[in-house]
């Protein structure tokens, strides 16, 4: 494998050459029939991608970004959306493509679209036409990618999207309870990418398009493949068990790039000390080697080092062994140090390449700046497509996320270094939408992305970004390296609002207020200009336990966020609320814990409608504990540290009640659970209690939502935002997934209602 594996110096994604005959104006829309092909002249697609959501011409979606990008590549790119996949007919709509199908579950993994927390299907899928669900099978991507097979023998056969980086390895699988292996070998695809596929994917085509066999391609970084066992890249190459790194026990230490070690054990010595003792003949002499010399020769060595994880069919009988191998996977996460990984599944191994780099911001403005039409594909008619309709105003501005939240999928999919925009390019987008997007009244939706304050954060030093392998960046306290300063996030916001026709811009990503406080100028800012009324931030918890698992800060830096929130919004005469967000049986969460949270949210007067009951995805090292009951974050051994985790459907049920022990509907259950726990004394009338001892009449039951729902758009008209709709999703970029509720709460005693995102491992 040559080395420009491990390049810090990545070609960019638009250096390659476009031969002028590939040279062709941008189609009004990708083709998605025969008919549209030939009204471009086209007899053939030289690259197909099949995807499970519905085509939205905009960088928030995939399917979208990647065919732009390959088309101003110089390739003539299709797109087959949501086909019907009982046969492989829908398959052969455009025929067979050139070089090879790009097969994609779409924005989100398929079982997370399809299902709640409790197994139960959806009743609307945001990535569809007019929100119709079972427009998609489960496990889409592997179900695609075998008709593409069964339509086509022996096309190439390319998988990626979040679906694909989820499941790249074995991992849990929380629909069937049990440890699957990864996608590659059950959907026979040639290849597949995870991560931020530009750069891998680009390089593919161009290779594949010089007559490149698609098996010879095995040094793209954010790639995997199947290999036969034992297989090397070269003779150069060595293997490290993965006890190495995780023994299961103390991690080793990475070589501080700064440190100046001496070759002898005895230091320096003096021309006086040389000359009182002759050296001896056998004393060789030592060679000066440079910091960067050592460094280089450490990346070169790590470079042609492949870690071996535990097998699939080791991991999926031996928790601990999983949760090991989590661990061990998540370390090696770091593009500046990561090393190629391997697992045998059977008779033949899973390699995985190590992460791709980070796109530079020339190269982020170049793919966001595309001739995208911003709109459905007319072929939808007026049908109403949610996910479209919540972002359609809203502007991608970065990607990536350095906070490791252990139950989201940002980490394993766009990585922990951000991906930042140029100011010039986020301004053009902002007015294409003042121009061309239908049906803007002036209203920016937001300003964001994964989260909204990391905007141009990064380490003061790549030096040591690259040596780094921290799970966050920001837990269990921020790390010293980071740089903290908001100005130029702040300098954005107000050139922004300073466009013509722009009347407000609010900020609807999650906030990282532990960031935010380092800032007090951000928080003024945001504050004064940018929030409608309602602010959604997410402690997620309470509780210390249960926080030290998420990898999220205490609740010092909540109530820091929230002195400040209040004091901005007095100061500028602003009626304004936070809105914050938590889950209910996340691991490592007991029953006290839920049970104290639900006496903190009663007491800030906080009554929650819709909640979040934690789910478990695929390859997040929440899920991890879940299923091994181990902690990941910390050295894995049977006798390591045990993770108590609510897995019975009764107690998770109850863990959810206490969120909204308000509703008559949980009293039962939470009268049951009191009792048990020993807290019947807050069961009663008073205020001091949690639950009344009798259930409600009706009349008394319609009051309480009464209370709890406020009117038809009172909410929307008194804040200036539009109503949101039940099961919308909101959508910042091309891999978060995000299934959004309504929830309507009640804060300081006044109803609200607010758009949510419902699953948040989930609303990341």
């Amino acid at each position: 494998m040559p080395a420009i594996l491990m390049s810090a110096v990545p070609k960019n994604l638009f250096s390659y050459p476009v031969a002028p005959a590939q040279k062709r104006a941008p189609a009004p829309f990708l083709p998605m029939s025969r008919a549209e092909m030939n009204k471009l002249g086209w007899d053939s697609c030289d690259v197909i991608l099949v995807t499970g959501d519905a085509y939205i011409d905009h960088p928030s979606f995939g399917m979208a970004l990647i065919g732009r990008l390959l088309e101003a590549q110089g390739f003539r790119v299709g797109i087959i959306s949501q086909p019907d996949w009982h046969s492989a007919e829908a398959f052969r709509a455009l025929g067979k493509p050139n070089l090879y199908f790009g097969v994609t579950a779409g924005n989100m993994d398929s079982m997370i679209n399809r299902y709640t927390a409790d197994r139960k299907i959806r009743s609307e899928d945001a990535y569809t036409p007019n929100g119709e669900p079972n427009k998609r099978p489960d496990r889409a991507l592997t179900v695609y990618a075998q008709r593409v097979r069964e339509a086509y023998p022996g096309v190439n056969v390319v998988i990626g999207s979040i679906e694909a980086s989820l499941r790249r390895i074995a991992h849990y699988d929380y629909w069937s309870d049990k440890v699957r292996r990864s996608v590659l070998p059950d959907s026979k695809a040639d290849i597949l990418i995870f991560g931020n596929a530009e750069r891998a994917l680009v390089d593919l085509t161009h290779r594949l398009a010089a007559g490149e066999p698609i098996q010879s391609i095995r040094d793209l970084r954010g790639t995997a493949f199947m290999a036969p066992a034992g297989w090397r890249p070269s003779e150069e190459w060595g293997e490290a068990n993965s006890t190495s790194v995780d023994t299961p026990g103390k991690v080793d230490a990475h070589p501080d790039p700064y440190e100046m070690k001496m070759k002898n054990s005895e230091g320096c010595k003096t021309d006086g000390d040389a000359a009182a003792k002759p050296p001896e003949s056998n004393v060789k002499p030592i060679k000066l080697v440079s910091r960067e010399e050592r460094r280089q020769a450490e990346r070169d060595l790590r470079s042609r080092t492949v870690v071996r994880l535990p097998s699939y069919e080791q991991v999926s009988n031996d928790p601990v062994l999983y949760a090991h191998a989590s661990r061990v996977f998540h370390l090696e996460s770091n593009p500046g140090n990561a090393r190629a990984m391997v697992q045998s599944h059977g008779e033949r191994d899973v390699w995985l390449n190590p992460p791709p780099l980070p796109l530079a911001m020339d190269e982020m403005d170049g793919v966001y700046d595309m001739n995208y039409a911003r709109a459905p594909h007319p072929s939808y008619g007026k049908a109403r497509i949610p996910a479209w309709e919540m972002i359609r105003f809203s502007v991608n501005i970065m990607r990536g996320c350095f906070g490791g939240c252990t139950f989201c999928s940002i980490t394993e999919h766009e990585g922990r270094i951000i991906q930042s925009r140029s100011e010039p390019s986020i301004l053009r987008e902002i007015e294409l939408i003042r121009d061309k997007v239908k049906g803007f009244t002036g209203t920016i939706s937001d300003l964001g992305g994964p989260t909204a304050n990391m905007y141009r954060l990064a380490c003061r030093d790549k030096r040591i970004e690259e040596s780094c392998r921290r799970l966050s960046c920001v837990f269990p306290s921020i790390c010293s390296n980071l740089n903290t300063d908001h100005g130029k996030l702040i300098q954005l916001y107000r050139k922004a609002r300073a466009i013509p026709g722009i009347k407000k811009i609010l900020i609807s990503s999650g906030l990282r207020y532990d960031i935010a406080v380092r800032s007090p100028e951000y928080v003024k800012e945001l504050v004064t200009h940018h929030v409608g009324g309602l602010l959604k931030i997410a402690p997620e918890h309470s509780q210390e336990g249960p926080l030290s698992k998420m990898m999220k800060p205490g609740m010092g830096s909540y109530y820091k966020f929230k002195e400040l929130f209040e004091k901005y919004s007095k100061e500028a005469g602003k009626e304004q609320y936070l809105i914050p967000y938590f889950i209910a049986a996340h691991p490592g969460t007991t029953d006290e814990d839920m049970l104290n949270l639900a006496l903190w949210l009663k007491q800030n007067d906080f009554r929650l409608d819709q909640v979040q009951t934690f789910m478990p995805t695929p390859m997040a090292m929440a899920t991890a504990m879940y299923h091994s009951r181990k902690n990941p974050l910390r050295k894995v051994s049977a006798d390591s540290e045990t993770v108590e985790t609510p897995r019975i459907g009764k107690i998770r049920k109850l863990h959810k009640a206490f969120l909204r022990y308000h509703d008559p509907e949980n009293w039962a259950i939470l009268r049951e659970g009191l009792q048990r726990m020993g807290r019947a004394d807050l069961i009663g009338n008073g205020p001091h209690h949690l639950v009344p001892r009798t259930d409600p009449s009706p009349a008394a039951i319609a009051s309480e939502r009464r209370r709890e729902t406020p009117g038809p758009n009172q909410l929307a008209k008194k804040f200036g935002q539009n109503k949101p709709r039940p099961g919308a999703a909101v959508v910042r970029t091309p891999v978060r997934q995000t299934i959004a509720g309504t929830r309507h709460q009640t804060v300081a005693g006044k109803p609200v209602k607010v758009k949510a995102a419902g699953g948040r491992n989930g609303r990341r």
